[in-house]
């Protein structure tokens, strides 16, 4: 192999794990303002009653987790089949999939959080069976609707191409190339 072969490929792995670190900060990013802005409202419907909740650090700590979830999921390609699909379809799969993952890292939270206060594995799972009724889907029902523009986001990206909903969204309308069913406005 010529050196110049070499250093295209030493290129390219390191194209690829700066591309993959981006996504992987601004999927956290999106996760972090999401459960972030999900902790407060639940702090100032619990402040009303004079409770204090006080959990932002979960908050951090799920979108880190998660996000590192949605890249490996991804990667993994279990929308296989889906492609050919219309958008919403593989859109909706993907928030109830991950919406799961949520659900199930929040019992994971609800357990380490029992245990780190002294409750045990028992008081874990009485703490979890307490909150499981309409707390619990109240947050997955939030969770999901959340995700459904992050992931139609995603897949239209990946329709229009790597980079296109960016420059959409944070470059004039004027210097975006048309895509194939539409005109460049010139008025």
């Amino acid at each position: 192999m010529s050196d110049e072969a070499s250093n295209k490929k030493k290129t390219g792995w390191k194209q690829k794990i700066f591309h993959e670190l981006i996504e992987y900060w601004l999927i956290v990013l999106y996760l972090a303002i999401f459960f972030g802005v999900f902790t407060n409202y639940r702090r100032l419907i619990l402040a009303h009653y004079q409770i204090s909740y006080t959990a932002y650090g979960f908050s951090v700590i799920k979108a880190l987790v998660l996000a590192k979830v949605i890249m490996v999921a991804e990667s993994l390609h279990l929308d296989r089949g889906l492609e050919d699909k219309p958008l919403i379809v593989p859109t909706l799969y993907k928030a109830f999939l991950f919406t799961v993952c949520v659900a199930l890292f929040n019992v994971v939270e609800s357990m380490i959080r029992s245990v780190i206060h002294g409750s045990g594995l028992m008081g874990a799972v009485s703490e979890f069976t307490s909150r499981f009724g309409y707390e619990l889907l109240g947050g997955a029902l939030v969770v999901f609707f959340a995700f459904i523009p992050f992931f139609a986001a995603r897949e239209l990206g990946q329709v229009l191409g790597r980079g296109m909903i960016g420059k959409l969204f944070f470059q004039r309308r004027s210097t975006v190339e048309p895509g194939p069913n539409r005109t460049k406005n010139t008025a």
